[in-house]
Parts: structure tokens; C-alpha cells; sequence
């Protein structure tokens, strides 16, 4: 019914900037709200940011300032923007979508990001 595909994941240097891209496609109604989750080794999945298709962000208050999402309703397309990345940044980053109205998330399959000291 709904597919995501991720990309721009990878390894990058503490300091450095990742650009991650998350396109859906499939039963996907104008009014939905999209985003990324993020779960580290041995820690439980947690919220990055969230986007709604009428322009409300959410983000996680320890990742404000050097994170910042964005979406092309148009092209049904989410972007988070990393920049200042730190080790503890190191995760698989989860995108997501949901149907505003239905009771179901649909997943990504996850893109790895390493940050390096």
C-alpha cells in the first residue's frame, strides 16, 4: 500500500553534515504527517522530528538547533538535514508516514548513519 525508500545515510567525521532523503509513494492522503525516528544499539527507538503536510514540525528538544527537517508535499518527500553530528548521533534512522485519520504508520526500512570521533 506504502512504500518508503530511504537514502543518504553513511559515515561521516564528529563535526560533519548528512542530508537524509525519505520518498513515499502508494496510498498516501494529502493530509499526513511524515518524519524520522532513530534507534542506537541497545536503546529503544526514538522521535528525531515530525513534519505535517500543513507545515508543523516537531523535533526531539536535544536534537533543535542542529537538525532540521523539511518535505516536498508535492513530491511526497521528507529531508532531515544533520548538521554538527556528534558519535552519540550514531544510529539507524527510521522515516515514516501517516495517514492523518488512520491508525497505521508505515516504515522505512532504515538508513545507517555513523559518526566518528
Amino acid at each position: 500500500q506504502v512504500q518508503l525508500v530511504e537514502s543518504g545515510g553513511g559515515l561521516v567525521q564528529a563535526g560533519g553534515s548528512l542530508r537524509l532523503s525519505c520518498a513515499a509513494s502508494g496510498r498516501i492522503f494529502s493530509s499526513n504527517a511524515m518524519g524520522w525516528y532513530r534507534q542506537a544499539p541497545g536503546k529503544q527507538r526514538e522521535l528525531v522530528a515530525t513534519s505535517t503536510s500543513r507545515g508543523r514540525t516537531n523535533y526531539a528538544d536535544s536534537l533543535k538547533g542542529r537538525f532540521t527537517i523539511s518535505r516536498d508535499n508535492a513530491k511526497n518527500t521528507v529531508y532531515l538535514q544533520m548538521n554538527s553530528l556528534k558519535p552519540e548521533d550514531t544510529a539507524v534512522y527510521y522515516c515514516y508516514v501517516e495517514n492523518v485519520g488512520v491508525d497505521l504508520v508505515y516504515w522505512g526500512q532504515g538508513t545507517q548513519v555513523t559518526v566518528s570521533s
